[in-house]
């Protein structure tokens, strides 16, 4: 029986894998910064249930010495922790990029630095890092999370040319847009950080701020994912990438297909 330790798991994505793995019988350590969140989990019969806030590397440590003790061995981390900070470029400011960067971007390398020792020792494992199709393409007023997931994509495609030999596997997902508190989250987020008021774009975020859901289409459900870690999970060769819901697939596609400027136009009417 496989055992997988889950960043991020007060909602949406990470709680619905952890639900959708545990009733599969595979072990399932979900994690939460929040200390409320981590007894939630409990509640709802998550036992493991740890919290870990990933910018903080004690803690990370915390969860690996304590799972090892448990299990003898990480099979699966998958780094599914993150959030969005909207807003366009011109208006946000760098310490709000930083923070950005620091749980989507470093908290994942303090995991994956922290792990690949754990693995390399034990002989295998897997690592699975959250991306986002705004890994591969850019939309407008999301320049902050674009770079975040674009700065994944370049970790993880140099990690698993240097993990090569060591049956160590690094998986990205490109997941495309997904139900779940994502969106509520970036909003509050977009309040918060950004002068609104002030901005060139001030109607554009009114927009946002009043629409009731993503203009993007192609949505699915969080257990699309879960299913997708599922069979990495259950893979002795998972695939290095995988593309989550036909946004992904299509808006890859069109990158490849389309020069820069065409691309840009339609980005633009999807933004």
């Amino acid at each position: 029986m496989s055992n997988i330790v889950i960043t991020g798991c007060s909602m949406g994505i990470g709680l619905e894998t952890a639900r959708y793995l545990k009733e599969r019988y595979i072990t399932v350590y979900p994690t939460a910064r929040d200390p409320k969140d981590v007894e939630m989990l409990r509640s709802m019969g998550f036992e493991n249930a740890m919290q870990l806030d990933v910018t903080k590397p004690e803690q990370v440590e915390s969860v690996i010495e304590n799972v090892l003790a448990k299990e003898g061995s990480i099979d699966v981390w998958f780094n599914n922790a993150g959030y969005g900070q909207p807003g366009a470029i011109e208006d946000i400011r760098t310490d709000v990029l930083r923070e950005q960067f620091e749980t989507n971007v470093f908290g994942l390398h303090e995991c994956t630095r922290q792990i690949i020792p754990v693995m390399k020792k034990q002989g295998y494992g897997k690592i699975i890092q959250h991306s986002s199709v705004l890994g591969l393409i850019s939309l407008f007023g999301r320049g902050a999370y674009n770079a975040s997931k674009y700065a994944i994509e370049g970790l993880t495609d140099t990690l698993r040319l240097e993990l090569r030999g060591t049956n160590i596997h690094a998986v990205v997902l490109n997941t495309g847009p997904i139900t779940s508190h994502f969106r509520q989250t970036a909003m509050q987020k977009l309040q918060a950080n950004v002068d609104i008021e002030h901005s060139d774009h001030k109607e554009k975020y009114l927009k946002s701020l009043k629409a009731k859901k993503s203009a993007v289409p192609f949505n699915e459900e969080a257990v699309s994912v879960a299913c997708v870690v599922h069979r990495i999970i259950l893979s002795d060769r998972p695939k290095p990438r995988y593309y989550i819901t036909k946004a992904t697939y299509l808006l890859a596609f069109l990158k490849r297909l389309l020069s820069t400027l065409l691309l840009d136009r339609l980005l633009l009417k999807i933004g």
